[in-house]
């Protein structure tokens, strides 16, 4: 039975994940997108989302909270002045976790986590979505007119 065990070991002591969690995060910050194993990606992604939102709001004692779980005072600034403006508005989710295959080596499942709001590609496709709607009750009397004003400013040519 696994009851009460939610913390993926990581073939790691304590002090070892949690230094390794920290270290990761901290790149994870600085770079925008890092490539790990599946298994860490998803460890990373529960070690460093409430730090994100802890960053939404900018008192001392959320920056000590986070200090005290990063321990990297350029990553820290960085997480709380770019980071927490650019995911202001987003409820959660700020990371994505992708699978890229196996590694050569020893074959392990390796994915790359990377924040959700610096991604461009992701991030253009919804930009370009038209906000206007079209009825049905209008939709097919506007082509109509259109056509007629369009043949009444040949003819006055």
């Amino acid at each position: 039975m696994r009851h009460g065990k939610k913390v993926n070991h990581l073939g790691r002591q304590t002090a070892h994940r949690k230094a390794m969690l920290a270290n990761m995060a901290c790149s994870l910050i600085q770079h925008k997108r890092i490539n790990t194993t599946v298994a860490k990606a998803k460890a990373l992604k529960q070690f460093v989302e409430p730090m994100i939102t802890k960053s939404k709001e900018d008192t001392t004692h959320n920056r000590r909270i986070v200090f005290s779980r990063l321990r990297q005072k350029e990553a820290v600034t960085e997480l709380f002045r770019d980071v927490a403006a650019k995911v202001g508005d987003r409820p959660g989710g700020y990371t994505r976790i992708i699978k890229l295959g196996n590694r050569l080596g020893d074959n392990a499942d390796m994915a790359m986590v990377e924040l959700v709001d610096y991604n461009e590609i992701y991030n253009a496709g919804k930009a370009e979505k038209k906000t206007t709607r079209r009825s049905r009750r209008g939709g097919k009397t506007q082509p109509a007119a259109d056509t007629a004003s369009k043949a009444s400013n040949e003819e006055e040519e």
